[in-house]
């Protein structure tokens, strides 16, 4: 039997899952699950990258423990995240996307390029956090002096495990350094800003074989596989791991939400601009999509209203509810708020009530932003779909799908299965 690894890591949590195929179809299994989470520390948001390598590796254990043999392992997580090195040493802290460090860069780097002007060049939807914002402020802070390597945070964690670093075409996309037009890196873009040249390699494709678990780690993990670059970042993978009939909508629906469709090539007009659409690297086409802010708000609202309520009974409770107020999901005050109460209340022209008034809330402005981007998406791209594909945990939420349906007009088709982990798979298994 052959055996294949997905390691796919959220920002809230990661899993290892293993495949083989039997009797024709595709068997997976849950090897390992564990906790991830942003930590506070001296003001900021921080990975703590030790602890991420530790679980894929305990992961990795568990499966050659179980398995025997692997054929080969792949790691996806989130976009524009990464990790500077000096060497093979570590530049610590490595920040995360939800940290506020880059909104004080923001307008000195659009003096040097104008953010039209980005777009025209990169087709990279405008975010505080994205990649190009941070090395930025690296810059300015110093952080890049003696930086001889960045890598994505899953091209770390696979360097860690190969010794072999690479930039991943998918992820690199979601940077705001990747030209449109030639889909590589734009290097003078990248001169105009001042960053280090040297930090920006070549590309390297979903499939490619960076090598083997190295020797010293073979012994400690059980066994040693080809560690191959799947669709790194994990919308990448979830489209591919779609089974989806001709070409729809999807919504990835996880911590955020990934709205979008499959296009031949890059969108980058004055209508795509001022729908915040963007265009990231698929396998062999561009997704068309926009960030959603997803189940975050959900995921807020019960750490502070209802920790110990099981998410079900959230649902059954908010089904019930009469509070039909909305807000604007996408507004940047929710992005890392001290309270996601008080950043509805801000919000609301009535206060809720209720703990279910407040999901009440949050499930039907996720569906009306939902429809709101489709609707963009339709008036940009000149076509008009009949279904949505909804995939990941938000897949699971029939109220929300109900609502969805609801608002879009569209037929919803919510498959809660691993998409990630399955299209992370299948490019392993080419």
């Amino acid at each position: 039997m052959r055996y294949y690894l997905a390691i796919d890591i959220g920002a809230s949590s990661g899993r290892h899952i293993v495949a083989w195929q039997e009797d024709g179809e595709l068997k997976t299994e849950e090897i390992y699950r564990f906790p991830n989470g942003v930590e506070p520390r001296d003001g900021h948001l921080i990975w703590d990258i030790q602890a991420l390598y530790a679980h894929v590796k305990e992961g990795i254990r568990l499966a050659f423990a179980r398995c025997g043999s692997l054929e080969s392992l792949s790691v996806d997580t989130w976009g524009v995240d990464y990790v500077l090195l000096d060497g093979d040493r570590e530049i610590l802290p490595c920040y995360a996307y939800r940290d506020h460090r880059t909104e004080e860069v923001i307008g000195r780097l659009h003096k040097l390029v104008p953010f039209y002007h980005l777009y025209r060049r990169t087709g990279c939807q405008f975010q505080s956090f994205n990649t190009i914002y941070q090395l930025f402020w690296d810059k300015e802070h110093g952080r890049l002096d003696h930086a001889t390597d960045y890598l994505m945070l899953p091209e770390y964690l696979m360097y860690k495990l190969s010794g072999v670093k690479a930039h991943e075409f998918t992820n690199a996309t979601t940077m705001g350094l990747v030209s449109a037009a030639s889909l590589d890196f734009d290097r003078e873009l990248i001169r105009k800003l001042g960053l280090p040249e040297r930090l920006f390699g070549s590309l390297s494709q979903p499939g490619t074989v960076l090598g083997s678990i190295r020797p010293e780690l073979a012994e400690e993990l059980g066994g040693t596989c080809r560690v191959v670059l799947c669709a790194t970042h994990d919308t990448a993978s979830a489209v591919e791991g779609i089974p989806m009939q001709g070409n729809h909508p999807y919504i990835s629906s996880g911590t955020w939400s990934l709205l979008g469709v499959k296009t031949p090539k890059p969108l980058t007009d004055d209508r795509s601009q001022e729908a915040n659409y963007s265009n990231e690297g698929g396998v062999g086409y561009n997704r068309y999509q926009k960030n959603i802010m997803g189940m975050w708000l959900v995921n807020r609202l019960r750490a502070e209203l209802l920790p110990e309520t099981p998410f079900g009974e959230i649902v059954a409770m908010a089904e019930k509810s009469t509070f039909d107020e909305v807000v604007n999901a996408d507004h940047e005050s929710f992005l890392s708020p001290a309270s996601m109460v008080q950043a509805f209340d801000d919000m609301l022209q009535a206060r809720p009530q209720t703990p279910a008034d407040y999901f009440r809330c949050a499930y039907r402005s996720l569906a009306l932003s939902y429809k709101n981007a489709l609707d963009e998406l339709e008036r940009n791209t000149g076509k008009t779909y009949r279904k949505l594909y909804i995939v990941g945990g938000g897949a699971k939420n029939q109220f929300l799908n109900r609502m969805t349906e609801h608002f879009t007009q569209k037929q919803v088709v919510a498959l809660p299965i691993e998409a990630t982990a399955m299209g992370n798979l299948k490019i392993q298994m080419k």
